[in-house]
């Protein structure tokens, strides 16, 4: 057996969101298959299979967050048993409709010091099976008629002459309070198990420091989490009374009691996760921490489209995408070399800035996953057609949700292309580890006057944020200025670059 735990496929990433899996129990992998996909805070990422073999389990279920390290799959390689834990065979995508194992009311009972036994023990949900030399201490129960064999009943009285133990098991009460609808859950025994003891929402239940046991999985208890359900309120509906997602969502919008917290019927909460966090985070240091100033310029862009169409019925880009950003692009890679501090960072561990001296072009992209800023790597460098064949992939690559870490990685100045939506103009927020961000807004026939003369052009407005500790006014203005100056005659890239 052998068990695939989930890698740092990023830069000190901590966890991962499981998307997608392309296996099932039971399916035969090979080595470099792809099993999973999954989301971390940068990208979507396929994870291949390292080993051959049949799966056993899948030991996280789509939707569910997993910290790196942790098992994420067993697979029979025919090498023997695992020497890690292996999660339940009922723990794992699609298993919320497998069989409870016997005696699940008592998975949240301590564990005592015991002789070893061949046997395979009951543990935490979500653990595996304990490979030490442990047993589970039998609950006593005052109750009497409540069909517990004569061996349940033999274990108890042992479990009363070894006392002195240090470690005190959970034993059920002779009588229970009633919990009060704000008890929080904890992994504990399905309803109707022990008995008719206490009030019929909490039936069965145990309890331990006045909390309620609720039987439901990780996944289940995030999804309560996320939409603010009280899981103690709850009846469930899965085997031996375990609540499951749809439990949780029918309680979504209900006006009973406690179990909805914060969301009503006219609202919808969304989890922040992913790379919406990831943006959200960096977004939020980058504006309280770098100093934005952003200035505004209308610009005649007639010639540049004029040059677009030139450009498209060239051999040489009939097989790429040319439109007004490819020039844009190109107008603010000139600027950048004519003014290198626009390209610099600023260290603030070392107060220093750091003038780079290779441009990783920045393009922001909008996906249904969020805002992605991939970058084009040494953009400087490269001709018109390859540059038109990189930005072209990129965008494309995003949108299909298929971005790398590393395509995001290392960028030095961006450009957010807002025209796309319609709007004119805007304040772009400066990606984190750079001085400078570009909007491009939409092209519209406006009114222009040229040589005195009030005639309609194609008209845009650019917006320049940059970080007002490394580009001072002055500065900042001139890179605008040159760029919209290219934007105007496109011939002038020819001449300063």
């Amino acid at each position: 057996m052998k068990e695939f735990k989930l890698p740092d496929v990023g830069e000190g990433l901590l966890e991962a969101e499981i998307v997608r899996w392309h296996v099932k129990a039971g399916d035969p992998v090979k080595i470099n298959q792809i099993i999973v996909e999954i989301e971390t805070a940068k990208a979507v990422v396929e994870l291949p299979c390292p080993f051959e073999g049949v799966v056993v389990a899948l030991l996280a279920d789509e939707g569910q967050t997993v910290d790196v390290g942790k098992p994420i799959i067993t697979v029979d390689d025919g090498s023997g048993p695992v020497s890690s834990p292996v999660a339940e065979p009922g723990v794992g995508a699609g298993a919320e409709s497998g069989a409870a194992p016997e005696n699940r009311q008592a998975l949240a009972d301590d564990m005592v010091p015991a002789a070893p036994k061949p046997e395979r023990q009951p543990v935490l949900v979500g653990y595996g099976v304990k490979t030490g030399p442990t047993k589970r201490r039998p609950r006593k129960s005052s109750q009497t008629g409540s069909g517990q064999p004569p061996a349940q009943a033999s274990a108890q009285a042992s479990a009363q002459s070894s006392a002195q133990s240090p470690v005190r098991p959970l034993t059920q009460p002779p009588a229970r309070p009633a919990v009060r609808p704000s008890a929080q859950a904890v992994v504990g025994s399905a309803p109707g198990a022990a008995g008719d003891v206490g009030d019929t929402r909490d039936e069965g239940a145990a309890t331990r420091g006045g909390r309620v046991a609720v039987l439901a999985k990780p996944p289940v208890r995030k999804l309560a989490k996320d939409l603010g359900v009280d899981l103690t309120t709850l009846s469930g509906t899965g085997p031996q009374g375990t609540i499951t997602r749809d439990d949780v969502r029918s309680a979504v919008g209900s006006v009973a009691g406690p179990a909805v917290r914060g969301t009503q019927a006219d609202e919808e909460r969304i989890p922040v996760k992913g790379v919406r966090k990831a943006t959200a985070q960096a977004m939020v240091a980058s504006a309280f921490t770098a100093p934005h100033v952003t200035e505004f310029l209308q610009v005649d862009v007639t010639g540049t489209m004029d040059a677009v169409v030139r450009l498209r019925a060239l051999p040489d880009f009939a097989e790429v995408k040319v439109s007004p950003l490819l020039l844009v692009a190109k107008a603010v890679l000139v600027a950048a070399r004519r003014y290198p501090m626009i390209n610099s960072a600023w260290d603030e561990a070392s107060q220093e800035i750091v003038v780079k001296h290779r441009v990783n072009l920045g393009i922001a992209a909008a996906t249904p996953r969020g805002l992605l800023v991939p970058n084009v790597k040494d953009a400087h460098a490269l001709p018109l057609p390859e540059l038109a064949a990189a930005l072209g992939a990129l965008v494309e690559t995003a949108r299909a949700g298929r971005t790398q870490p590393a395509d995001m990685a290392g960028g030095t100045i961006t450009i957010t292309n807002v025209g796309v939506f319609g709007v004119d103009a805007g304040t772009p927020i400066l990606n984190p580890g750079e001085s400078a961000i570009l909007a491009f807004g939409q092209v519209r026939d406006l009114p222009w006057v040229v040589d005195g003369q009030i005639v309609p052009r194609k008209v845009c407005t650019l917006a320049l944020s940059f970080d007002h500790r490394i580009v001072d006014g002055e500065l900042g203005s001139l890179f605008l200025r040159d760029v919209g100056a290219m934007l105007e005659d496109p011939l002038r890239m020819l001449a300063w670059g």
